[in-house]
């Protein structure tokens, strides 16, 4: 019977962990066919071509907030594989689409960000979860290191795609993740299910938790989504230096998630860790206006990503270590908060540019640094209830 539990939880390390890979690979794909679209033989405007994420932010946050509801009827399992058969059913659209080379491509396109979006907030919502309960005595270390996990398959994502589109064609890579989500579908797992846990109603004191991750997703979103823009546009850098500064900052974030996740607790407590983010984060925004050399420009998002990089899985597993019985309902909600914030940094930053510039944006943004490190405060001081894997 142990080596039966053991082997049960080397399994669902594998499809929690390798699931986690995949919904990181498969969130940058659409960004990384980004050129490739605009050009013939596609050729689409930037303005279809955008409106190509909305239907992903609505299925996001939509599955994150079912996510709870689903349990009760699914159980954590049943959460986890329905977010991968949505996930399964986006790649399979994609790789039908790799073969249309006309802008005929773009319903199946669209379709495909809508359950990529239903997928992506499902599994996230039951990772997290199954990371804490996995792991109940280090849930700060493992819902770090998923998401570290989660940000370096964004990172090298891009680079797959381009070296298959070299050889053949990008439905190469889409392909391979369509074969990584079929076999993560059919790993055992443990069941992670809280007896009787939806007669427990959420407090109201899950709300900080949700906004200290909105809030963070709204920063997140200004740096990573306008960095390009920013160096090689407002700065007037060559685009060499936008794209690195980019790259960098999504690396940057993935190398310090896995740094902070191994120091140990005793070496330097982990809510050190969660204020220096938060004030961080303000400092980017505040010193970035006045720089304008590339290489400062560069190094000053490199900074940004690493000040980025623990604030949302530390909120994430103090959220989940408060409500032991309702994990995957409080990561849903965080993870729906978080696409929001995304989505308001993302986009909500280009019409706002008809009012002031973006250097004057990121200089009031440093003012996010306030209520962000007034939440880790308070979520760090939060009582600490542990659970047990059965």
């Amino acid at each position: 019977m142990l080596e039966k539990t053991v082997a049960t939880k080397k399994s669902a390390i594998i499809a929690i962990y390798g699931g986690g890979f995949l919904v990181g690979a498969a969130f940058v794909f659409l960004p990384s066919l980004g050129k490739i679209l605009r050009n013939p033989p596609y050729s689409l405007s930037s303005s279809i071509y955008g409106l190509l994420y909305f239907p992903e932010i609505v299925g996001a946050i939509l599955s994150a907030l079912s996510a709870g509801f689903l349990q009760d009827h699914f159980k954590s399992k049943g959460v986890f594989r329905i977010g991968i058969f949505f996930n399964t059913i986006a790649m399979i659209l994609l790789s039908i689409a790799s073969f249309i080379h006309s802008s005929s491509i773009y319903p199946f396109l669209l379709f495909e960000t809508l359950f990529y979006g239903i997928g992506f907030g499902l599994t996230l919502a039951a990772i997290n979860h199954y990371a804490a309960f996995l792991f109940p005595d280090t849930q700060t270390k493992a819902v770090t290191i998923l998401n570290a996990l989660i940000g370096g398959a964004t990172a090298v994502s891009p680079i797959i795609l381009g070296f298959a589109q070299s050889l053949f064609s990008w439905g190469i890579w889409s392909i391979i993740l369509l074969i990584g989500f079929v076999l993560v579908f059919f790993i055992p797992l443990p069941q992670a299910q809280i007896k009787n846990s939806h007669k427990l109603p959420l407090r109201l004191n899950i709300i900080p938790f949700m906004l200290a991750v909105l809030i963070y997703a709204i920063c997140e979103g200004s740096f990573g989504s306008w960095a390009n823009v920013y160096v090689s546009i407002n700065k007037g850098q060559q685009a060499y230096y936008g794209i690195l500064s980019l790259s960098l900052f999504w690396a940057s974030m993935t190398v310090f998630r896995f740094i902070i996740a191994l120091v140990p607790k005793r070496l330097v407590p982990h809510k050190y860790f969660y204020f220096a983010s938060a004030i961080s984060i303000g400092l980017c925004f505040l010193i970035l206006p006045a720089l304008n050399s590339a290489l400062a420009l560069v190094l000053a998002f490199v900074f940004a990503g690493a000040a980025c990089s623990i604030y949302y899985p530390f909120s994430m597993s103090y959220g989940l270590i408060n409500y032991p019985q309702q994990q995957t309902k409080v990561a849903g909600l965080m993870v729906a908060a978080l696409m929001v914030g995304e989505g308001i940094g993302s986009f909500g930053l280009g019409p706002l540019q008809n009012i002031l510039p973006l250097e004057k944006i990121y200089l009031f943004s440093a003012l996010w640094a306030i209520p962000l490190f007034i939440l880790a405060l308070k979520l760090s001081r939060k009582p600490v209830t542990k659970q047990k894997l059965a």
